[in-house]
């Protein structure tokens, strides 16, 4: 079945073209993590995510939000937690005002890692982009991303 298919509606084509379009370039990055810096899209995603908290009031991300950022649930975001601290990326402590609260630090290594991947990913990103944009089924949801411009 494809996203054109005349047995769904314009609805579910509409989504399935999105979907089929966010694997293909979900794959096509993956690939390019993997294969030049060791890391997966979702640990990627992390290092991004945790990257770019600060010291101070509001800084810090608990887990919950972690989880709420990189799309996972709460014990496969401790997974993944864990196995890059376990690579020296991430560094966990508890709350000074609230020892139930958990938070993450990126380590230098983990910036570093971080700041290496980063082009890798713009890059696969761009290219994953511009093979869609061939698409016709694509090209529309392809110039929709482009335009789009999330707030700071």
């Amino acid at each position: 079945m494809t996203a054109t298919d005349p047995a769904l509606t314009a609805l579910s084509q509409s989504w399935c073209a999105l979907s089929l379009l966010h694997g293909k370039i979900e794959a096509h990055v993956e690939r390019a993590l993997e294969n030049k810096h060791g890391l997966s899209m979702r640990e990627y995603s992390l290092l991004d995510v945790l990257s770019r908290q600060h010291s101070g009031p509001g800084g810090h991300l608990q887990m919950k939000q972690v989880a709420d950022a990189v799309v996972l649930s709460q014990s496969a975001t401790t997974r993944l937690v864990t196995r890059l601290e376990d690579r020296g990326l991430l560094t966990r402590y508890l709350c000074d005002t609230d020892r139930r609260g958990i938070y993450t630090d990126v380590t230098e290594s983990g910036l570093a890692l971080l700041a290496e991947a980063r082009p890798s990913n713009d890059a696969a990103l761009r290219e994953a982009l511009d093979e869609a944009a061939k698409n016709p089924e694509f090209a529309p949801l392809v110039q929709a991303v482009e335009e789009l411009r999330v707030p700071a």
